[in-house]
C-alpha cells in the first residue's frame, strides 16, 4: 500500500479535493493511505508562525526551516528509506508529467510539502528528494500542484481504475507517448456528425489501426512536442 502524506498551511484546501472521487476510492480499497498535515502544528509559539522577513531585503514572507524539517521528520519517521520520495511543490522544479507520475506510483511513501507566501527558505530544499512543477507558471500556494499530482498517482495504483492495466496504457501519455486517439459512444449520429464507420465494423485489426493513425495525427497536431519526444525515438 502507498502512503501519501501532505503538508500544507491550507489543509482544508486539499480535504475536499483528496477525500472524493477516485480517490476516495483508492482508499476504501486499501490501495493507498492519505494523511493531510496543518504546517502550524509543528510550530511552538502562541501565533504558530511558519513564516519571517528573507534575509537582505525583498517582497513578502519566507517559509521558516523549523516547521517544515519538524513536519517531514515526523512523516518520515518509522518509515523506511527505501521506496519514499519527498516532494516539494516548486515554480523553478522539474515538469510533472505521465511518466513521473508512473515513478511515483511505484514507491512506498510520498510526502508532498506544499509551498506558500514567496516560497521556502533555501535550506528546506535539502529535505526534498524531488522538486516538481506541473507547469510555467505561479500559483499562491502548492495545494492544487499537490492535489493534482496525488490524484495522477494515485489512479495508477492496481485495482483503483476499472479495466485493469489497459485502462491506463491506451490513453493519452500512454505506453507510446501519444495523446489518446477520438473516441465515441451512442448514438451514432447526432447532428449531423457521424461515428466513423470502421468503429461499428466490427472489425478490431482496422479499429486498432485507425486509432494509432488518429493518435499520431492528433498529437502532430496539437502536441507536436510528443510525436518527436525522446521516449518515442
Amino acid at each position: 500500500m502507498l502512503v501519501i502524506d501532505v503538508i500544507s498551511v491550507q489543509p482544508q484546501m486539499l480535504r475536499g479535493f483528496l477525500e472524493e472521487s477516485i480517490v476516495a476510492r483508492a482508499v476504501k480499497k486499501g490501495a493507498c493511505e492519505i494523511r493531510i498535515h496543518n504546517l502550524r502544528d509543528y510550530t511552538h509559539d502562541r501565533w504558530r508562525k511558519v513564516d519571517d522577513k528573507p534575509y537582505g531585503g525583498g517582497p513578502g514572507m519566507l517559509m521558516m526551516c523549523g516547521p517544515w524539517f519538524e513536519a517531514v521528520e515526523s512523516c518520515l519517521d518509522g518509515s523506511s528509506a527505501e521506496g519514499r520520495r519527498v516532494i516539494m511543490t516548486s515554480p523553478s522544479g522539474r515538469r510533472f508529467d505521465q511518466r513521473v507520475a508512473e515513478s511515483l506510483a511505484g514507491e512506498r511513501h510520498l510526502v508532498f510539502m506544499c509551498g506558500h507566501y514567496e516560497g521556502f527558505d533555501a535550506r528546506i530544499r535539502t529535505l526534498a528528494t524531488d522538486e516538481l512543477s506541473i507547469g510555467d507558471f505561479v500559483m499562491t500556494g502548492g495545494e492544487i500542484a499537490a492535489a493534482a499530482m496525488v490524484d495522477s498517482v494515485v489512479r495508477l495504483l492496481p485495482g483503483v481504475l476499472g479495466g485493469g492495466p489497459a485502462a491506463t496504457a491506451s490513453e493519452s501519455f500512454g505506453r507510446d507517448g501519444l495523446l489518446e486517439a477520438p473516441q465515441y459512444t451512442h448514438p451514432p449520429v447526432f447532428r449531423g456528425m457521424a461515428v466513423p464507420p470502421v468503429l461499428l465494423s466490427g472489425d478490431h485489426v482496422k479499429i486498432e489501426a485507425w486509432r494509432r493513425s488518429q493518435a499520431m495525427k492528433l498529437t502532430v497536431s496539437v502536441r507536436p512536442d510528443l510525436a518527436v519526444s525522446p521516449g518515442r525515438r
